[in-house]
């Protein structure tokens, strides 16, 4: 019992002592960058485990938080744009990057619905990969690149992420079963693998801001960290009202699927609109936008999981209150 209270101690602390090592050690990230990539891999397959590939459908909720996330993109640019360009350009990224790769695993951890993040994720990441060409360069200033290009490209840098677990997956239900079942009793590997991509996401984070700080640009780079700040609490607290009427919905029309069944909507649709693939807006902003944009989505990261590894805690925290009851 004391061992495992322990443990619970432990895991608590894991995630806030991840951050700061990686705000500590940013000096030596750059040889650590490229595990990135493959922890997110791992942490979706193992999520992805769990999941029936019919567990993927597209709803009301799914069409809703794309067309909000639409609006308040374009809301925020317009509402900061006759004040500071720049940082218009750097909040609106903040708001228009599609949500994060590694999102279904920490709506796992938080018990929300992870066929409906991943549904989102994957429509998220296609419309801003169709879309955000043309409306980035109307946007921005500083775009470069043609409209097939972009798309091509802004495609490779999240199809491999976003369907090669899930079509190893599939592969790993139909081919190996036994395999599966002990992956699918291993997810809390996930959080473990998250801490140690935590600690490398938050040092290239602190890295990137030091590296681009100048004098001259002090306040617009002061600002836009702060309206990052403000772009992600905006975001949460807009995708919990929608996970509260996504839920009064399910229940008014009896229509919440198997894999949504217990599921907390307003986690998940939170975390569909609030965690961001923040490399993905930090490359947008670097193309089409002022480099000095990219200062918004790179503080971003700081940001939303600042707001994961508090949820994480509240998380632990219940959970223990409840298994000492």
């Amino acid at each position: 019992m004391r061992l495992a209270l322990h443990r619970q101690q432990m895991k608590s602390a894991m995630l806030p002592i991840a951050m700061i090592g990686g705000a500590v050690f940013y000096r030596w990230m750059g040889y650590l960058s490229f595990l990135s990539p493959y922890l997110i891999f791992m942490m979706l397959f193992i999520t992805y485990c769990k999941l029936d590939p019919c567990d993927f459908r597209p709803g009301k909720g799914h069409l809703l938080l794309l067309v909000v996330q639409m609006a308040l993109a374009g809301a925020v640019y317009l509402l900061i744009s006759p004040f500071d360009h720049t940082v218009a350009e750097g909040v609106f990224i903040c708001v228009f990057m599609p949500t994060a790769t590694a999102a279904p695993v920490i709506t796992s951890m938080l018990g929300g619905s992870i066929s409906f993040v991943a549904t989102y994720s994957l429509l998220c990441n296609l419309v801003v990969a169709l879309a955000g060409p043309s409306l980035l360069a109307a946007v921005g200033d500083n775009a470069e690149i043609g409209f097939l290009q972009s798309v091509l490209t802004i495609l490779s840098k999240v199809a491999p992420l976003l369907l090669g677990p899930l079509l190893l997956s599939v592969c790993v239900r139909y081919a190996a079963p036994g395999i599966r079942r002990k992956i699918c009793s291993s997810q809390q590997l996930s959080f473990y693998l998250w801490a140690v991509a935590l600690f490398i996401v938050v040092g290239n984070c602190v890295s990137f801001v030091i590296s681009t700080w100048s004098e001259s640009h002090a306040a617009a780079m002061l600002l836009m960290v702060v309206g990052s700040l403000a772009a992600c609490i905006m975001q949460f607290a807009v995708g919990r009202r929608i996970g509260r009427m996504v839920e009064i919905d399910r229940r008014r029309y009896s229509q919440s699927q198997e894999a949504d069944a217990g599921r907390d909507m307003k986690v998940s649709c939170a975390q569909s609109l609030m965690q961001k693939n923040t490399v993905l807006g930090v490359w947008l902003a670097m193309t089409y936008m002022n480099p000095l944009a990219s200062v918004a989505p790179a503080a971003y990261i700081a940001w939303h999981n600042i707001v994961n590894s508090w949820q994480l805690i509240q998380v632990e925290k219940s959970q223990k209150q409840h298994k000492t009851a």
